[in-house]
This record gives C-alpha cells, structure tokens and sequence, in this order.
C-alpha cells in the first residue's frame, strides 16, 4: 500500500488579543469547518445529506464523511463513516493569552485525494480570520503556509505554490519466523481514544494499538487513496501483535472537553496520555507503527487526537 500524504506548517497572526483554551485543536478545527461552509455553501437551510451538489462539494467531502451506502470490508466489520483525510495538529504549548501581533503555528496533515484540496484550506482560513477564534471571536490573519523548506502561500503576495506530496509505502506481505525480541517506547503526546468491544480502552495492549492502525490506513487509503483493499493477513498480524508485551505502562487516563457548534454543547471527550512500553517480536510492524506516528491513529484525528511518537527503539 502506498498512501500519499503532506505536512503543512501554518502560521497566523492575531490582529488582536485573543484567548484561546490551552488545547486548541477543537478551536482550529471547529472554526475551520464554519467557515468552510459559510464560504462555499449554496444552501444554508440543508444538510448536507439533502444537497444535489453533495458529492462536488469540498466542504461535503472534507467534513461529512458518510458513503454512499453502509460498507463491510475485511475483518473489520460495517462502517457508516469514514475518516476525515486531514489532521490540524494544534501546537503543544499549553498558553492561553496571545496579544495583538503575535503568531500562532500549528501543523495541517493532508491524506490523499485531500491533498488537492488545499486552496479551500487556504480560503477558508482566511474567512476564519475574518470571523474570529476564542473568546470574543477575535480576529487574526493567515500570515504564511509552508511545506518543509519550501513556502506554499504568504498573505502579503496571495501567491499559492502547491508542493510535493509525500508517500508512506505499507508492506502487504510479512514474515514471521525468525523475528527478533525488541523494545519500543511510545510517547502519546495528545489523548489517544480507541475503543474495544465497544469500551473504551484504559490499558493499551499492543494487539488493540495495531488493530486500530491497521483499521484507520486501511479505510483511509480505501476512500481516499487508491481505493484498493490492502492484502494484510489481517488475523495472523493480529495473532502475531499478541504475542507483543507491556514491559511498562505509564499511561493515565486524561479528560477534555470541547464545544460541539453543530450539536451546540460541550462534549467530555477522554484519551490516554502518557508513556508505554512494549516488548517482544516488534520488527514487522515498524512500518504500520512510523504510519500510525504521522496519521494518529483512534478518535478525534481530525483536530490532533492520538498523536504520539516512537522513542527509544531498541533492536
């Protein structure tokens, strides 16, 4: 599987002094959505679900991300679904009071076919700007957009140079004898929440962990890469996972809460934070763990949950 992807390092800049909560991806992708739609949408009174141009629209396809019909697909069960093809990863700083002229960067994950929607991400954080963020709604402006070295967009020119995507390449073929005992620490720098039989899972066990990777590259590439199902041995990857160990547990269970504008009321969302080590037969999932590291990986992707990073690799 060979899944496109690219990084974008946004930056804006307050034209006022602004509070925001001390997790923002909420914010950033709560306001981006509204003025998305407020910004490309010809029937304010309708859902999207209702709309003739559904299936043209970007605002449709970026945030209402619900197939055409219910699907069922490998072992994974039915999906009335699906998940969103972009990550806003706010910045780590917990800092609330941003004063007139300061900036504010965060990172916009574009997967796929999402990738040539940037224009409408450039377009409607500009009208965000003019809408306001935090308490207030108070305004800031889309200073510049940049991928790696190269610079995408600068608010003085309006001038927008699309980048190179990038490629994350997913073994479908695996071995399983031979495999050497490893270590691995993994640091989840935002509340990761993965349910497992339906609950919510508060001990992480590695089988669980790549059961939701798999899942997630799987439907991510299904409706927006190539659209061709991964030929995983799904069981024998899950079997194998199983055989991986907790050598140390250090996750706690975290508490967040959001405000929810289209069911207009606070939501208690809760995640593990903290960090974990496994132990055991680790070398075939390298690949799928260095995916789940760049894409997240549980709930709440979409606005930078379940992000988290591969420390101390021992082979």
């Amino acid at each position: 599987m060979i899944l496109r992807f690219q990084i974008y390092k946004f930056t804006i800049q307050f034209l006022e002094p602004c509070q925001l909560p001390a997790y923002k991806g909420s914010a950033l992708r709560g306001g981006f959505g509204n003025a998305l739609k407020r910004t490309i949408c010809l029937y304010k009174g309708k859902t999207c679900s209702e709309c003739t141009l559904r299936s043209e629209c970007a605002y449709a396809y970026l945030f209402e991300s619900i197939p055409a019909r219910e699907i069922e697909l490998a072992h994974f069960g039915k999906y009335e679904t699906i998940p969103h093809p972009f990550i806003i990863e706010p910045p780590e700083e917990a800092r609330k009071l941003y004063q007139q002229g300061e900036s504010l960067e965060f990172k916009l994950i574009l997967i796929g076919q999402a990738i040539k929607y940037l224009p409408y991400f450039l377009l409607a954080f500009e009208r965000f700007g003019e809408i306001g963020i935090g308490q207030g709604k108070k305004r800031f402006k889309l200073d510049r957009v940049t991928a790696g070295q190269n610079e995408v967009y600068r608010s003085d020119t309006k001038e927008f140079l699309p980048g190179d995507f990038s490629e994350l390449t997913i073994p479908e073929d695996y071995e399983y004898i031979n495999i050497k005992e490893t270590k691995l620490t993994l640091e989840f720098r935002t509340p990761v929440r993965i349910k497992y039989n339906r609950d919510s899972v508060t001990r992480l066990d590695f089988f669980i962990l790549i059961t939701n990777i798999l899942r997630r590259l799987m439907l991510l590439n299904y409706f927006h890469g190539d659209g061709n199902p991964p030929a995983w041995d799904h069981k024998k990857l899950i079997d194998e996972a199983k055989k991986v160990s907790i050598e140390s547990n250090c996750l706690a269970w975290h508490d967040w809460e959001r405000y929810s504008n289209r069911q207009k009321t606070k939501m208690k969302l809760g995640g593990l934070k903290g960090v974990i080590t496994y132990t055991g037969p680790l070398e075939n999932f390298w690949p799928l763990l260095k995916a789940g590291e760049i894409l997240h990986v549980g709930k709440g992707t979409s606005f930078g949950l379940g992000k988290y990073l591969m420390i101390n690799r021992i082979k």
